[in-house]
């Protein structure tokens, strides 16, 4: 930090003012002439957290797809079609069982095995080929959707949370001031928070296990000279279908967490594989920090663009990856090679 303060003197102080009124305008309460200007001050609360919200969606989609083409080197446009099967899969086992947790796991399973399927059949036939990968990955990507556009029709499908998640918790923040002086709190889905929660925990845990243990090691190395990490022993294609498994997983996850707070349909695909693809460029590719500071940054976009400036609320998710590689190409927090 002091490092950055001291090469850039002017970006460091923008930062820490931007930082501190978004602080403020959180946890102060809003004088009348602010919001005469910036709308009521649960609405803004609102987009916030549902940006942060959408953002542990995206970083849980995105994560998985770093792993696979920032670390792997993988191009996997069937990425989208993963997430959109796992939430289909997860709405089955939901339905049948009645058991939410379950349906997490039974689509990091499923998916994970369809992922494995695809590195052995498909990537790893075509390694260094990125124009093929990406050419065969949207054939399977077309095929998948009508595959499940047959299964399920054109519904949209909506996974069920247990009860003791239903309903909303309370938060210490002021959304306005009644005239008797007495503060109102805000309200927000217990759901939602739990998932934000959730989320926070497998980003630590896969930054830990990717920077702090003996697979993770094994993985970086592998990235940056397979040939030589096979002449040690390793057996990095085994290592890299366990790695291609647990993206895919990733995806799997993040299509039941879709599904519980938004609805699973033809058509999500396409739009979280734009999300997960912007996500990585903006945040670096291969970096599991630069995922989650890519997809917070997406997700605040789109929900503060839908609210303040939702005639180019679609516009500003690519404004942003646009500035991001013109002025650093790797992403926020990627490697410069």
């Amino acid at each position: 930090m002091n490092g950055l303060m001291q090469r850039h003197p002017l970006r460091s102080l923008i930062i820490f003012v931007v930082v501190a009124v978004f602080v403020w305008a959180i946890f102060a309460a809003w004088p009348p002439g602010l919001e005469s200007v910036m709308g009521k001050k649960k609405v803004f609360l609102s987009a916030f957290f549902n940006g942060i919200t959408l953002g542990a969606l995206y970083f849980l989609v995105a994560s998985g797809f770093t792993l696979i083409f920032g670390l792997m080197k993988n191009v996997n446009l069937a990425h989208g079609s993963l997430y959109m099967f796992g939430g289909y899969i997860g709405y089955e086992v939901a339905t049948l069982t009645g058991w939410w947790i379950l349906s997490f796991a039974a689509a990091f399973l499923v998916v994970g095995v369809l992922g494995i399927l695809l590195q052995l059949v498909v990537f790893r036939r075509m390694e260094g080929q990125d124009l093929r990968q990406t050419l065969v990955t949207i054939g399977i990507s077309i095929v998948l959707a009508d595959i499940m556009l047959w299964i399920w029709g054109g519904n949209f499908y909506q996974i069920l949370a247990p009860e003791w998640l239903n309903g909303p918790m309370k938060l210490p923040l002021v959304t306005a001031v009644k005239s008797s002086g007495e503060p109102v709190y805000m309200s927000y889905p217990i759901v939602r928070l739990v998932i934000l929660c959730g989320a926070i925990v497998i980003g630590v845990a896969m930054w830990w296990a990717l920077n702090r243990t003996r697979i993770g090691m094994l993985i970086r190395a592998g990235v940056d000279d397979r040939d030589m990490l096979s002449a040690t022993g390793v057996r990095i294609q085994r290592v890299f279908v366990l790695v291609f498994a647990f993206g895919a997983g990733l995806a799997g996850v993040g299509g039941v967490v879709g599904g519980t707070f938004q609805s699973i349909a033809p058509g999500e695909d396409i739009r979280f594989l734009l999300a997960s693809l912007v996500v990585v460029i903006v945040g670096g590719m291969g970096s599991i920090p630069g995922a989650a500071l890519g997809a917070l940054i997406i997700g605040l976009a789109e929900q503060f663009g839908s609210v303040y400036f939702p005639t180019y609320a679609v516009v500003l998710t690519f404004l942003i990856m646009v500035v991001v590689l013109a002025f650093k190409p790797q992403g926020l927090l990627g490697r410069t090679r």
